[in-house]
């Protein structure tokens, strides 16, 4: 046996044992922990025995919750959500959960979000490591951009990626019709989340942490932002605040002070739309191959979100043959047509040419750019053209 086999053997007897040794302490939720970290850690160098673990995970989540299927990245039941705190009133949770943990796909992403999001996960996991230095790792972030760019689903990528699921303040619930209750209500829940050590997303902060020069709001909302900036200023070391919003304009500047870092998402670029579409198209994408480049093109400008409707639509058109091809691929880009700029539409035109399935005539029609700009970019037109009309 090699040097390196004898280490990777090792390495994985030790992870045995370990494992063997939390689930003889009967710690149950340490036990799911450790194995989504087994599974994360194994899943390329040895997927069969990932693959394995994760059964053993998903068993143990069903078993939890009272035999109930678990769906994936959906609000499920959490070990401890008999404990999370409800509002007085309407007895509904002030807390949802979002628990990933038996595994989660990437976000699509520009590098720049990508690599913030990577940094907040690895100083998470190497929080003993900078500890030791006297650093605190990341203790709050805010998400800011449109929506349907990404920013929940980073937030649940982050939990998982620590072998945690997400927990979101659900705003409705802490928004008591009793003004004066729902200070209480939010502290209720920030002081749950800090006691369990989560990671706690607050969704659509601007809601509750408005401009106090806002005089369109009462005294009691305006109270809401101090305790707001009190939390943030106290967060500790052991969880993870994440903020999001769709309005940074409206949001106090004092609380962007108080978080230690704001990612800025901004809408995706060609290269993350061409990503998505070969994501979304999932088992169609070889029925579609063809077609990709035309789509990113056509599709540019908008969320993943919107992206991903489109998509649905086209394949949900293809299994039910309700078109052609071509006469589905010209649906779900003229619905963009006007949203698309000069540059954006000569780069659709050229895709088009590329594709070859019609003629420049047809292209200038559908897009609006000269015949004589297609052929000075593109080359001569087909003789024939199928056509997407």
């Amino acid at each position: 046996m090699s040097k390196d086999s004898k280490e990777e053997s090792t390495g994985i007897e030790s992870d045995l044992v370990n494992l063997a040794r939390l689930a003889a302490s009967e710690s149950l939720e340490d036990t799911r922990l450790f194995l989504a970290r087994l599974i994360r850690k194994y899943r390329q160098s040895h997927p069969d025995l990932a693959s394995r673990l994760d059964q053993s995970l998903k068993s143990t989540q069903t078993r939890s919750s009272g035999n109930s299927v678990l769906r994936r990245g959906a609000p499920v039941s959490d070990s401890s959500e008999a404990a999370l705190p409800v509002d007085g009133d309407s007895r509904l949770a002030l807390i949802r959960v979002f628990d990933d943990r038996a595994g989660l796909a990437s976000p699509i992403l520009p590098n720049s979000v990508h690599d913030a999001i990577g940094a907040i996960i690895r100083e998470r996991q190497e929080s003993q490591r900078l500890a030791a230095r006297g650093i605190s790792p990341t203790r709050s972030a805010i998400l800011v951009g449109p929506p349907g760019v990404g920013k929940t689903l980073s937030a649940r990528w982050i939990a998982s990626s620590l072998g945690k699921s997400l927990w979101v303040l659900d705003l409705t619930a802490v928004m008591s019709s009793l003004l004066g209750k729902t200070g209480n209500n939010l502290r209720a829940a920030l002081d749950h989340a800090k006691k369990h050590a989560a990671v706690l997303l607050l969704d659509e902060i601007d809601a509750i942490a408005k401009r106090r020069s806002d005089e369109s709001d009462i005294g009691e909302l305006k109270r809401l932002v101090t305790v707001m900036l009190q939390e943030v200023d106290q967060w500790p070391d052991s969880g993870l605040l994440l903020a999001a919003t769709n309005h940074p304009e409206l949001v106090d500047p004092a609380l962007w002070r108080r978080f230690d870092m704001v990612v800025k998402f901004d809408a995706p670029d060609a290269a993350s739309i061409g990503v998505a579409i070969k994501r979304f198209l999932g088992d169609d994408q070889e029925v579609f191959k063809s077609w990709i480049d035309v789509l990113a093109a056509g599709l540019q400008g908008q969320s993943l979100s919107d992206v991903e409707r489109s998509i649905n639509a086209l394949r949900r058109g293809h299994a039910l043959q309700t078109a052609s091809i071509e006469k589905l691929i010209s649906s779900a880009i003229d619905q963009r047509q006007e949203d698309l700029s000069k540059a954006e539409r000569l780069n659709l035109a050229i895709e088009l040419a590329k594709a070859g399935q019609h003629t420049h005539m047809q292209i200038s029609q559908m897009t609006g750019v000269a015949r004589d700009t297609i052929r000075k970019h593109a080359g001569p037109s087909p003789r024939k053209g199928r056509g997407l009309k």
